[in-house]
C-alpha cells in the first residue's frame, strides 16, 4: 500500500522544495520507503539522472533526501525558459519541443497522461510519495489547463497540505484567501496547512494559527521556524542566488538572464575561504576577484550579447591582464572561445557570433543535446570527479590541446597558453573535494569542507527541524491511499 500527499504553496517561493526534502528525509529516517514527485517544474537548474534524462535540480536533491536514485519520473514535465514567453519542454527526461506560453497551455491534456504514468511508476514499491506543487493553486485563471497543482491533485485523487510563507507577511490572508478563491471541489482536497519561515517566538503566532483554523476548517500541522542552513542546500531558482561573504578568495559570477545549472556555485559558497559575489546587471566585474566564473546558459548566444552589453567583456580582459583566472562552464566555455556558429538556428535567428576570444576554440551548435553523468579525472592532481554534462554544441580548437580533465581516456576541456583561462562542459566539478582543494590552492585559498558529506548532514538537520516543528504523524494520517 502506498500513501501520497501533495504539498502546495500559498504563493511562489514559499519553501516547498525544502520542506518536501525535509519531510522525505524525516520519513526515511523513520524507516519508510519514500519518493518525491513534481509533476511540472520550471527551472533552468537541471540535473541528469542515471538513465540519462533531465529533471529539476530540486527533485534530484529530494531523491537524495529520500535515499533513492533520481529518476526522470520524479519530474515528468520540466520547462526550461529560453525567452520571456517561450520554453523548452522536457517530457520524462527528453526534449519534446519548444513552445510559447499560449501553445503550452493548449497541450495540458496531452501532458497529463504521461504525468500520471510517471506518478504510478513512482508509487510502485514506495510507502509514501510526497508530491510538490508549483506556484500556487490560487492562480485560478490557469486552473482549466493545470497539471501542477489542483489539476494533478484531482487526477491523482490525493490530499493536499497548503504551505504559507510568514516571512513575506500576510500569511493569514495567503491561506484563507486561497480557500476563498478555490472551487469547493478543489478546496476539499486540502486537508491541512503549515506555516514556513517563522522568525522569533513561535508562541506569538498561536492566535494566528487558531484564526486560520477557524476560518478554513483546516487543521494546522505546524509553524516551522526559519532554517538557518537553507543556503547550504542547492538553489533551485536564480532568485535564490545570493552573494556569500567569506574569506580572502573572491569568486565573481556575472548574473546572466538565462543562467543554467548554477549548482556549480554551491560547493564554492560553502567554503570559508571563498567570498562568492554575484554581479548584477549594471555593475562592473570587481577588480579584486581572483576568479571570474562564467556559468552555464540556456541561451548562450543571447547571454553572450547580454554580457557584452554590460561592458563585462572589457572588465574580463582587464581581469586577465592583471593576472586573474577565468573559468567557463558549459555555455560559459562556449562564450570564452573565438566564435559560436549556429547553422541550424538551434538558439534562434543568429547564425554566427564572435566570442570573447580568451580561449582559442570555436563552437558549433547542434540540435542533438548531450546528456550524461560523467566521471572524470582532474589531470593536474589525479583527483576524481563525478559530474554531468548537459549541452548543445561541440567545441574544438588549439587550446583543447591543453586539456585539464580526462574522461575515460579522452581529453576534455581547454586551457589558454598562459594557463589562467579554462573551460569545459562538465558540471559538478567542485563537488569533488580533491579537485576543489587543488583549484582553490591555485587561487591562494584552501578547502575546509567535505561537501557531499556535509550536504547529507544538512538534510539530516533539516529533517530534525521538520520533526520538531511539524506534525509528521498527522502528515501521514491526512495522506491518502493510491
Amino acid at each position: 500500500m502506498t500513501r501520497a500527499i501533495m504539498i502546495q504553496g500559498a504563493g511562489s517561493n514559499v519553501g516547498k522544495s525544502m520542506i518536501v526534502a525535509g519531510c522525505l528525509r524525516a520519513l526515511r529516517n523513520r524507516g519508510l520507503s519514500v519518493r518525491p514527485l513534481k509533476p511540472q517544474n520550471m527551472s533552468n537548474n537541471a540535473a541528469v539522472t542515471p538513465e540519462g534524462g533531465e529533471i529539476g535540480r530540486a527533485q534530484f536533491v529530494q531523491a537524495r533526501a529520500a535515499g533513492v536514485p533520481a529518476h526522470t519520473d520524479m519530474n515528468p514535465v520540466l520547462l526550461k525558459p529560453e525567452s520571456e514567453t517561450g520554453a523548452q519542454i522536457i517530457l520524462q527526461g527528453k526534449r519534446l519541443d519548444r513552445q510559447d506560453a499560449r501553445a503550452y497551455a493548449a497541450s495540458r491534456d496531452r501532458l497529463l497522461v504521461p504525468v500520471m504514468e510517471s506518478f504510478r511508476r513512482v508509487c510502485t514499491g514506495a510507502d509514501v510519495v510526497i508530491v510538490e506543487g508549483a506556484g500556487s493553486p490560487a492562480e485560478i485563471n490557469l486552473r482549466d489547463r493545470d497539471i501542477a497543482n489542483m489539476g494533478f491533485a484531482e487526477a491523482a485523487n490525493i490530499p493536499v497540505l497548503l504551505l504559507g510563507d510568514i516571512d513575506r507577511g500576510g500569511v493569514i490572508a495567503q491561506i484563507v484567501g486561497t480557500q476563498a478563491v478555490l472551487s469547493p471541489s478543489d478546496a476539499a482536497h486540502i486537508k491541512g496547512f503549515a506555516i514556513n519561515k517563522f522568525r522569533g517566538d513561535l508562541s506569538l503566532f498561536d492566535d494566528g494559527v487558531t484564526a486560520i483554523e477557524n476560518r478554513t476548517g483546516w487543521p494546522g500541522l505546524g509553524v516551522i521556524p526559519w532554517f538557518d542552513n537553507a543556503w547550504r542546500l542547492p538553489a533551485e531558482d536564480m532568485l535564490d542566488l545570493t552573494s556569500r561573504p567569506g574569506g580572502p578568495v573572491k569568486v565573481a559570477v556575472p548574473h546572466l538572464p538565462r543562467m543554467a545549472n548554477f549548482d556549480d556555485l554551491d560547493p564554492l559558497s560553502a567554503e570559508p575561504d571563498i567570498t562568492l559575489e554575484i554581479i548584477p546587471p549594471g555593475r562592473p566585474l570587481p577588480g579584486d576577484a581572483q576568479l571570474v566564473l562564467i556559468p552555464g546558459s540556456k541561451s548562450t548566444i543571447a547571454d553572450l550579447e547580454f554580457f557584452r552589453a554590460q561592458g563585462w567583456h572589457i572588465d574580463l580582459e582587464a581581469h586577465v591582464r592583471r593576472g586573474g583566472h577565468v573559468l567557463g562552464l558549459c555555455g560559459g566555455y562556449q562564450m570564452l572561445g573565438n566564435e559560436i556558429a549556429d547553422p541550424e538556428g538551434v538558439e534562434g535567428t543568429k547564425r554566427h557570433v564572435t566570442g570573447l576570444g580568451l580561449l582559442n576554440v570555436a563552437t558549433v551548435m547542434q540540435p542533438k543535446k548531450h546528456l550524461s553523468q560523467t566521471r572524470a579525472t582532474y589531470i593536474p592532481t589525479g583527483a576524481k570527479v563525478n559530474g554531468y554534462e548537459i549541452h548543445l554544441g561541440q567545441t574544438d580548437g588549439p587550446d583543447c590541446g591543453r586539456p585539464w580533465l580526462d574522461v575515460d581516456g579522452t581529453p576534455h576541456g581547454a586551457t589558454s597558453v598562459n594557463g589562467r583561462v579554462r573551460g569545459c562542459y562538465l558540471h559538478g566539478l567542485f563537488t569533488s573535494d580533491g579537485l576543489r582543494k587543488a583549484y582553490l590552492s591555485d587561487l591562494g585559498g584552501s578547502s575546509a569542507i567535505a561537501y557531499e558529506t556535509e550536504l547529507d548532514e544538512v538534510l539530516d538537520e533539516l529533517a530534525a527541524h521538520i520533526e520538531k516543528h511539524m506534525d509528521i504523524n498527522k502528515l501521514i494520517d491526512i495522506s491518502g491511499e493510491v
